[in-house]
């Protein structure tokens, strides 16, 4: 697997997080032509540097909002201009909002339906539409992969995340769905499939699961207890299953969602 990225060309949209951030790494180690994809130029560049810093490997950004069709067809021509194809698409972009989630003082009434629909928009629609306008040159060229972010909000209710944990669940049977037909329309050079993280610290959740001091917070500590292996995710650990899932080691695998969560979804709590 080591040389099988090398001269491909790989979009990763979201590059600029921390999983999606990881993901571009490994693949710009393995010698992949990478392009991250994000809102935030300044993020990206950041986030490019860290890779050459580390890697000492290069990493392109090119801004974009994954839910403006506009601004993803420029994106495609800019690249094909400038590498001539597209091989890989990893979406990960995604996120939530604050009025999409329910407070342990609140009810479902209370829930914000517009952050909802803005989640479920960023999420789902923020993967279709990037499948939509990079998936197109595959299927000319009939060959391609990719690459859904999930979670493990999508296979088990999840306390207070609705939003998210509903726009995960769509994007999963969006995976499913796509592989098929692309499968069925396109031939067996097109794979799509899904990665589910499990629990991972970042930014976008640091404040849930972890105290000032560091500590867990209950919802941590309900997290840990509930992952048999003890622990939070590191973020390199998506890096393997995501490099797998691309390669031509898993040329006979599509349709798939491959959980990454120390056996949480695997474990009934008792």
């Amino acid at each position: 697997m080591t040389s099988s990225f090398k001269e491909k060309v790989i979009i990763v949209t979201g590059g600029g997080g921390v999983l999606g951030g990881a993901i571009a790494s490994g693949f710009a180690e393995m010698e992949g032509e990478v392009v991250i994809l994000g809102r935030n130029l300044d993020t990206l560049s950041d986030k490019a540097r860290e890779i050459h810093d580390q890697k000492s490997k290069v990493v392109h950004c090119l801004p974009c909002d994954v839910l403006d069709r506009e601004q993803l067809e420029q994106v495609k021509k800019d690249i094909i201009s400038r590498f001539g194809s597209i091989d890989i698409l990893v979406n990960a972009a995604g996120g939530n909002r604050k009025g999409a989630t329910i407070a342990p003082d609140q009810t479902f009434f209370d829930l914000d339906t517009d952050d909802f629909e803005k989640v479920a928009d960023l999420n789902l629609m923020g993967t279709v539409l990037p499948c939509q306008v990079f998936g197109e040159v595959m299927a000319k060229n009939k060959k391609g992969v990719i690459l859904n972010v999930s979670s493990m909000a999508a296979d088990r209710v999840i306390t207070r995340v609705m939003g998210y944990s509903a726009s995960k669940a769509a994007v999963e049977n969006f995976t499913k769905t796509l592989a098929v037909e692309m499968a069925h329309k396109f031939g067996e050079g097109i794979r799509v499939n899904a990665i589910a993280p499990g629990f991972f610290i970042a930014d976008q959740n640091r404040e849930l699961l972890t105290n000032r001091d560091g500590s867990f917070t209950d919802r941590g500590k309900t997290i840990i207890q509930n992952t048999p292996m003890g622990r939070f995710g590191e973020k390199e650990e998506v890096v393997g299953a995501s490099l797998f899932l691309c390669s031509e080691a898993a040329r006979f695998i599509t349709g798939t969602v491959l959980a990454i969560d120390g056996g949480f979804s695997a474990f009934s709590g008792v």
